[in-house]
């Protein structure tokens, strides 16, 4: 578990200390709301919190130390998936999931980031281990993830919870999620955080970065946390941004489809740089509905099947107009 800090949130917080307090753990926990906003981090504090609860400082250091290393025997958790082509690294995936993932190393039809039903029989074969306490948590992160079957088996799982199992689960999207895991969860929704909470993690950086990383976080912890600790994407996001900001103001026609390109292919890319136009055009002096308007179209677009470049090309000539 990464030492992220607790930022913002403090009602749900508080709700989950009360449920810690009255000993009334449900068996279920839903974390909703968007990326990065602190669900994950708060839904292992609270595993953390009834893990070490009553324990001595030693015994909460040697917690700590298993669950940083997800090697506790009393915390499961599926986060990132092997994907044939994108993510076939043990190393990598072990630092955030510790449910076995072989089977899917050795299933050909596994290239996506779908969570089928041979990872939930993982799952289910490791509650049935037993423990050293009297809860055992399950970590899932994105349960939208999960495909028709193993949505299927695991609502049997939640339907009859064995005793002490506690799942802790997220989505980014809640309207995504089967209505009947909806109704066995206790779900708790996530709003953005305000700046000034953000701040508090900024407190030693630059003025400029300070504002700009508080601008592309738009009240989500997890993207300041991700842009402070890694310059190197920093400079990338001052770069896409700066790019963003010349297509809007001064830049000449074939300025424009120039840095229009990374439209062309779907992608992280491509999505990272319409978040950029987007803020960049309420930065302009010269801002007007009509390219707000087109900009949202075009956004629409892109996530159909249509030809990316000629849209972006049509978007283009809107812009000229």
């Amino acid at each position: 578990m990464p030492p992220h800090p607790l930022i913002g949130h403090a009602r749900q917080i508080t709700e989950l200390a009360q449920d810690i307090e009255s000993g009334n753990i449900a068996h279920a926990y839903l974390f909703a709301g968007s990326p990065s906003l602190g669900k994950s981090t708060i839904a292992k504090w609270f595993a953390r919190e009834i893990l070490t609860d009553k324990k001595t400082p030693e015994e909460k250091e040697v917690i700590d130390h298993e669950l940083e290393r997800l090697i506790h025997a009393d915390f499961l958790s599926l986060d990132q998936l092997w994907i044939e082509e994108q993510c076939e690294d043990f190393d990598i995936i072990a630092q955030s999931t510790n449910v076995p993932q072989q089977h899917r190393a050795k299933t050909p039809t596994m290239k996506t980031d779908t969570i089928g039903i041979d990872d939930v029989r993982e799952i289910q074969m490791r509650l049935q281990e037993s423990g050293d306490g009297k809860f055992r948590f399950c970590f899932i992160r994105g349960i939208e993830r999960m495909n028709e079957s193993a949505a299927n088996s695991f609502l049997k799982i939640l339907e009859e919870p064995p005793p002490g199992r506690v799942f802790l689960l997220t989505t980014d999207t809640l309207a995504t999620v089967i209505p009947t895991i909806l109704s066995r969860s206790r779900v708790l929704r996530f709003q953005r955080v305000a700046d000034k909470d953000i701040i508090s993690l900024l407190k030693d950086t630059p003025e400029e970065d300070r504002s700009f990383i508080l601008h592309l976080a738009q009240g989500a912890p997890g993207t300041a946390i991700k842009l402070l600790r890694d310059p190197d994407l920093l400079r990338i996001e001052h770069t896409l941004h700066d790019t963003a900001l010349a297509f809007w103001e001064d830049s000449s026609s074939i300025d424009r489809m120039m840095a229009l390109k990374p439209l062309f292919e779907r992608g992280p890319e491509s999505d990272r740089f319409l978040f950029h136009l987007a803020l960049a055009l309420r930065e302009t002096t010269n801002y007007k509905p009509e390219q707000e308007r087109a900009l949202s179209h075009l956004s629409e677009g892109l996530r159909t099947n249509a030809n990316r470049q000629l849209m972006t090309e049509e978007f283009a000539l809107q812009i000229e107009k």
